[in-house]
């Protein structure tokens, strides 16, 4: 009779094996999520072979540009699941309507996007900051979710709701602009969903969304408050949004 391997042996063994998508969970599937990858290949994405699949998640290896969902469009109103990992100092995101219009992916602690909580992880870039630095350090995932419906966006970062507004509230009328200014149209709709390459390596897995439906409620947070943007971020902020304006003249 041959000895039985050591529980030890065994645990080890499986941690060498590839990782694989995590199949949606049961209340995932009762809300009608739908997984965009199935962890093991680029079927409904379409990139241009810089991206590889590295233990159950897309990996940006090399410079060659953005990974685009071919599936699909993104829906009028939905929620999307996924998760990410940087490499240090790396900046990346996730465009989720036309434009400029992205769910920021950033090592906030050594890029130097980092210095401006509009700019910083999980941000709706160049526009909204998050309520608070929820990421971790470079090489480690995040979960993230990124919710809308109607006028209302949500951002998640690690089980926190970080982002919480009504575009169409006259009160985040500023940021609003500053996005246009940059050239984002948070009114658009029927965008491209795609993960980007920014010049450093960035990993996601665990990609999956759903429609919400008609009667669903999402309503903004009255309390949400985004971080504030320390003054020499700011004066960078400025210099760059009117070098922005001067460009825009005929």
């Amino acid at each position: 009779m041959k000895p039985c391997l050591s529980l030890a042996v065994v645990i080890a063994s499986l941690l060498l094996l590839p990782h694989s998508a995590k199949a949606l969970e049961p209340a995932e599937q009762d809300l009608g999520f739908v997984e965009l990858f199935d962890g093991k290949s680029f079927d409904g994405w379409k990139q241009s072979g810089n991206w590889e699949i590295q233990e159950g998640a897309f990996a940006r290896v090399r410079p060659g540009g953005d990974l685009t969902y071919a599936g699909g469009l993104v829906p009028d109103d939905f929620e999307l699941r996924f998760d990410w990992k940087v490499s240090k100092a790396c900046n990346s995101g996730v465009y989720y309507r036309p434009g400029q219009v992205e769910y920021q992916v950033l090592d906030d602690e050594h890029s130097p996007y980092g210095e401006n909580p509009r700019q910083s992880a999980a941000s709706l870039f160049f526009c909204m900051a998050p309520s608070e630095r929820a990421a971790r350090p470079f090489g480690e995932w995040n979960t993230a979710r990124i919710i809308c419906k109607g006028t209302v966006i949500e951002h998640w970062l690690n089980e926190k709701r970080v982002l919480s507004f009504d575009y169409a509230d006259p009160k985040w009328a500023k940021q609003v602009e500053l996005l246009g200014i940059r050239g984002g149209d948070l009114t658009g709709r029927g965008g491209k969903l795609y993960l980007q390459d920014h010049g450093q390596d960035v990993s996601y897995r665990n990609l999956r969304m759903r429609t919400i439906p008609a009667n669903e409620t999402l309503t903004a947070d009255t309390h949400f408050q985004p971080m504030p943007i320390p003054p020499a971020a700011l004066e960078k902020e400025n210099a760059r949004v009117q070098a922005m304006l001067k460009k825009a003249k005929p």
